[in-house]
């Protein structure tokens, strides 16, 4: 009996003074997850276009041309590819019998809890933390784009993934079309997608390893419109907390 009780006392030592013992009580392990600000930039000076170098398919003032594209879908990538080597693509639009323009949108910014988080180092010998998300919210700081954004893509990726399209991306959410000139007021929620917050959550309980946030789109250009001008800026803010 008195064997039983010093056992007892022993194991509420040991939870009770986790260095010790090697374990971990839950009670000191409750994490602010609040990240820094993950901030991206669309600028649509970083496209540069050449209208010059395509001139089939611009017009001299910078607008899209109506180019007949049904008999030669190619002429439309062959162009834009001429005008813009990196970050655009072009495709035919064959109900308008005319090529089509986009701009993609390919940003990340690096998540790496150990270092934006340094308190994780006391659970260093966790392989994952339990994480919950309180919130994912945007906000749009400034905003001279004179045309609308297409819904944009927030989507979390291992470091390796190297594009937004890259099959490692998960979607976890979408921010809705940014009217041009429109910034927010105050921060805005993020529209989370059906198994947006678990992967979220799955990415982050792995805390040893960096990922990626991503934010993914393209701005459409069709016929008889001008490329785009000016530059958003935007943060997206990640909270939460964990414990083992």
């Amino acid at each position: 009996m008195i064997y039983l009780t010093l056992r007892r006392a022993v194991a509420v030592l040991c939870l009770s003074a986790a260095a010790g013992c090697g374990l971990i009580s839950s009670d000191v392990t409750n994490f602010d997850l609040t990240l820094p600000d993950k901030k991206f930039t669309i600028d649509a000076g970083n496209w540069k276009v050449d209208t010059a170098k395509a001139s089939i398919l611009f017009t001299t003032d910078g607008k899209l041309k109506a180019v007949s594209c049904s008999a030669n879908q190619s002429v439309c990538s062959s162009a834009v590819t001429a005008a813009c080597p990196s970050g655009c693509t072009g495709t035919c639009n064959t109900t308008a019998d005319a090529c089509e323009m986009s701009l993609d949108i390919s940003l990340s910014q690096q998540v790496d809890l150990m270092k934006e988080k340094p308190e994780l180092e006391s659970i260093n010998s966790e392989p994952v933390i339990k994480v919950s998300i309180d919130s994912v919210t945007y906000e749009v700081l400034n905003n001279s784009l004179n045309v609308a954004t297409p819904d944009i893509n927030v989507s979390v990726a291992p470091t390796s993934a190297v594009t937004a399209t890259d099959a490692q991306v998960k979607l976890i959410g979408t921010i809705p079309s940014i009217q041009p000139g429109w910034t927010t007021t105050s921060p805005e929620m993020l529209m989370f997608t059906a198994t947006g917050k678990a992967q979220l959550v799955d990415i982050m309980s792995h805390f040893k390893t960096p990922f990626n946030v991503w934010v993914g789109s393209a701005l459409r250009i069709t016929a008889g419109q001008a490329l785009p001008m000016g530059k958003l800026e935007a943060v997206v803010h990640i909270t939460g907390h964990a414990g083992v």
